[in-house]
């Protein structure tokens, strides 16, 4: 999925990054309240990682800004220890999370899965497609319960598709999601990798699970 974090204190902000991306996550970041706010309303992310105190625009400004323009994306606030005042009014403008700095960045990784989560609707960590069955704690999945070993682009594909299980999925849909803006997009790329995992995912002489919609896209069959 993909995550925005905004915060000016580089080694915080490299950290988080270095984090996220090994997770798997596409990361966009900003040092700056004025880049922040530009690309989170230019994106299409899974989660903002917001740090309250910002050069240029606040992290509450920016918060209040995307609330007021009705743009829902769930926003983790990073707030220093005796900044309550600030927390409370993040929280009702509009913040659905917060963490205190010094945090740790288990816990960011926990709480930045939890807000997918629950953009989803997914109250579990467990996906279940038919007999397909993802783990996204774990990032782990098997089939009638043998194993499958995904590369971490393969699995971001598959999890993406399954949390829109039943629904079309356009190439341009994935590249927002599941790319940061550095990528280089390219409708081929994703053409090659729901190849592999129809290789990896199917069982010979039955349906594909990843069906092709001519002129539209993709769609994981829930049925």
């Amino acid at each position: 999925m993909r995550v925005l974090v905004v915060e000016d204190y580089e080694p915080v902000r490299s950290s988080v990054v270095q984090a996220l991306a090994e997770e798997g996550f596409a990361v966009d970041s900003a040092e700056n309240g004025r880049d922040g706010l530009w690309l989170a309303q230019s994106g299409d992310y899974n989660v903002i990682v917001l740090d309250i105190m910002l050069p240029d625009t606040s992290g509450i400004e920016i918060l209040q800004t995307l609330r007021n323009a009705q743009q829902q994306v769930p926003v983790l606030l990073l707030t220093a220890l005796g900044a309550v005042d600030e927390r409370i009014r993040g929280l009702n403008i509009g913040a659905d999370d917060y963490l205190i700095k010094p945090f740790a960045l288990a816990e960011l990784l926990a709480r930045v899965k939890a807000l997918v989560r629950r953009s989803y609707g997914d109250g579990t960590t467990i996906i279940q497609v038919r007999d397909l069955q993802i783990d996204t704690n774990a990032r782990t999945v098997s089939r009638n319960d043998a194993v499958i070993e995904l590369t971490a682009r393969e699995y971001n594909l598959l999890e993406y598709f399954a949390r829109r299980r039943g629904q079309v999925v356009t190439r341009s849909d994935v590249w927002q999601s599941l790319y940061d803006m550095q990528s280089e997009s390219s409708s081929n790329v994703v053409d090659v990798y729901v190849g592999y995992l129809r290789k990896k995912l199917d069982t010979p002489g039955q349906p594909s699970l990843i069906q092709t919609r001519r002129g539209l896209g993709y769609v994981l069959e829930a049925e």
